[in-house]
């Protein structure tokens, strides 16, 4: 286990309290891990070719590649962020906010926002600076800009909106929790005319114009003898069809809510710490040892499961056409079936681990590395 992963909610400069350092410590004297599972030839089944590459700097936080339209907006740890054009890779602007990046992007195509590592919120528009405020505590989810407001989630779940144009803060809503929190993304979404916020193990609506609560529904409960065993904070990303949202509660649960009503679908076990993608009919994930694992979104039955990439590192999925894609810690992008998981067919980039979910911009599949790699596929 991580200790990385957490930090505490009443000293956010501080990991963790003594006794659950100890734990954590105690838990990375285990065993190495299992050796990952070897990949036979890739069957070839799908055409792709490389359109395009770029080069950012490297990147050692939580990134949500934005995408709008077939532009995607994107950003490293040493403060670049930029705006490519994913059909031919060609940069509109880049820009350099002088500070170091804790969590990002958020963008509705005309502002773009970011979280430093000193805490400040920071809001560009067409790359150029529009304002910066400073927040109370570290954020590590990239922050949701829509309807002319910046909505921004921090590592104490307090949940704060500004006015995208000036900075003006507009309201806070503060919610207690659990002592620790995950230092990974969260869930921040637009569903209609209601805010969807992952705060603890429920995913909470709100009204965005004032940050009241409109429902509230458990996709966990916290249990265990100590805090790290009752964390079960979702984590990025979702999978959404139409008013319906499926979220993963780290290492306790997936299940899917309805947003326009605020009630829990199903729920199932699961033990994974990456987001879910989906369609119409399955949602998928990736689980802490690397199946692959499809539910059925109709009732959290499990349609089929993998277990080809065990123990590789893997990323959040995306549905592609008749694939889900995934990236590895070797920085190999695997396309399977989505019908039972097969391979279909694998591509490399630059063997730094593939750092947040593929996306997928127009008909490019754009895969963001560690090293600060930005690779355009496209179906031939």
């Amino acid at each position: 286990m991580n200790s990385k992963r957490f930090v505490s909610r009443f000293s956010l400069r501080v990991l963790l309290t003594t006794c659950v350092t100890s734990l954590l410590l105690a838990c990375s004297s285990s065993p190495e891990r299992p050796k990952p599972a070897e990949l036979p030839p890739s069957p070839g089944l799908l055409g792709v070719r490389l359109a395009w590459s770029a080069k950012l700097g490297e990147v050692q936080f939580p990134l949500d590649v934005r995408v709008n339209d077939r532009v995607v907006t994107l950003a490293s740890s040493d403060g670049t962020v930029a705006s490519i054009d994913a059909t031919t890779g060609a940069e509109l602007w880049r820009t350099q906010i002088g500070t170091p990046i804790a969590a990002g992007v958020g963008s509705d195509g005309r502002f773009a926002s970011v979280v430093s590592r000193n805490n400040e919120l920071i809001t560009l528009e067409a790359g150029r600076e529009l304002w910066r405020q400073t927040l109370n505590a570290q954020g590590f989810t990239a922050p949701l800009v829509a309807g002319e407001r910046v909505f921004v989630l921090t590592a104490d779940r307090t949940v704060l909106a500004f006015d995208a144009r000036s900075g003006r803060k507009l309201w806070t809503q503060q919610r207690s929790g659990d002592p620790l929190v995950l230092r990974q993304a969260g869930i921040m979404l637009a569903v209609g005319n209601t805010l969807v916020v992952g705060q603890s193990g429920r995913l909470v609506g709100m009204n965005p114009l004032n940050g009241s609560i409109r429902w509230e529904a458990p996709i966990a409960t916290p249990r265990g003898t100590n805090d790290v065993e009752r964390l079960v904070d979702l984590v990025a990303h979702v999978s959404r069809h139409d008013d319906v949202v499926c979220a993963r509660a780290f290492q306790a649960a997936v299940g899917c809510v309805n947003a326009a009503k605020g009630t829990v679908l199903w729920t199932q076990t699961a033990s994974g710490s990456e987001g879910l993608a989906g369609d119409e009919n399955f949602v998928f994930g990736t689980e802490a040892d690397g199946k692959i694992i499809a539910w059925q979104r109709k009732d959290g039955e499990r349609a089929w499961v993998s277990e080809r990439l065990r123990y590789r590192g893997l990323t959040t999925p995306q549905v592609v056409g008749r694939s889900i894609v995934i990236g590895d810690s070797t920085g190999l992008v695997h396309l399977l079936s989505r019908t039972d998981g097969s391979a279909l067919t694998r591509v490399a980039t630059d063997g730094s681990p593939v750092i947040s979910a593929p996306v997928l911009a127009g008909n490019t599949l754009v895969v963001v590395t560690r090293r600060g790699g930005v690779f355009g596929f496209q179906p031939e």
